[in-house]
């Protein structure tokens, strides 16, 4: 089977539960995580042990806090006080887990469906998504990867263009894929509001109402969104569900194919597990 689960957030023991509740078996299924696998939560380093421990079977994706991580490892951001970092970053395999996590993905296209960890920017087909991604991921598990963390935070550009190169090209694809919530009409991305759906801004939808999105016709699972709350349509599915904001995890189970024309043609199986942290919801 496979299944798609949501922003575990450094919840070890939702993990864990999850993973008894769905009978889940490295040599029989696969799990892909929709990012924002550290941080806020107790154990960050108890989630990438587990992970990291499913080889093959567990297809991670890297979303902001993880991306957060991995430059206040190399000094490039400073520790906000409500992070919980210090468990990785003291950690005597501290280089194993950061290496790890530089060689995780940015976005991934499989059964039927396009994952990622926040959004897609209008402008994308899912060959771009895959295509930006893919250099982003090259550069951060390269030699120079982390010198190239320090040109890839910031808000600009807000907008895509095919002429944008180095640095701003990068900046933009981390952006869409890690932070992305809401966008106007014109493609801009928009990162100041963290409210559900019907706290959009003036002018603004949630990316996946965005009119001429090009990646309409294909399914999306992602996550970083705890406000929204979950979302599960044939054509979407969004499962953050604030897991560490006292919330719950929720894992959805994709269908067969056999059991319809394709993998998404309809709604996927939900489980869900309880997570007894207590935080204010954000990031």
């Amino acid at each position: 089977m496979n299944y798609v689960m949501g922003d575990l957030q450094g919840c070890a023991d939702p993990l864990e539960r999850a993973l008894s509740a769905i009978d889940f078996s490295p040599s029989r299924d696969r799990i892909y995580v929709l990012g924002d696998l550290v941080n806020r939560g107790p154990d960050s380093v108890a989630v990438l042990r587990r992970l990291a421990g499913l080889g093959d079977a567990a297809v991670c994706l890297l979303g902001n806090h993880d991306l957060h991580l991995l430059a206040v490892s190399q000094g490039l951001r400073s520790v906000h006080r409500s992070d919980t970092l210090d468990g990785v970053l003291q950690d005597p395999q501290r280089e194993h887990w950061l290496d790890w996590l530089r060689h995780q993905r940015l976005a991934v296209h499989a059964h039927g469906w396009l994952m990622v960890h926040a959004g897609v920017p209008s402008a994308w087909t899912v060959s771009d998504v895959l295509v930006e991604a893919a250099q982003v991921e090259a550069l951060l598990r390269g030699p120079d990867g982390a010198a190239a963390l320090a040109g890839l935070f910031g808000n600009e550009p807000a907008r895509w263009s095919p002429e944008l190169c180095g640095p701003d090209r990068w900046r933009f694809t981390i952006n869409a894929l890690t932070r992305l919530r809401f966008c106007f009409a014109d493609g801009t991305l928009e990162f100041a509001t963290k409210e559900g759906a019907s706290g959009a801004p003036a002018g603004c939808t949630p990316w996946f109402d965005a009119p001429n999105r090009r990646t309409a016709g294909t399914p999306v699972a992602f996550g970083h969104w705890s406000t929204l709350g979950l979302i599960n349509r044939p054509d979407l599915l969004a499962l953050d569900t604030g897991c560490v904001w006292g919330g719950c995890l929720s894992v959805a189970r994709l269908p067969e194919r056999s059991q319809a024309a394709s993998a998404a043609a309809v709604s996927a199986e939900i489980i869900q597990i309880p997570c007894p942290q207590a935080q204010k919801p954000g990031g």
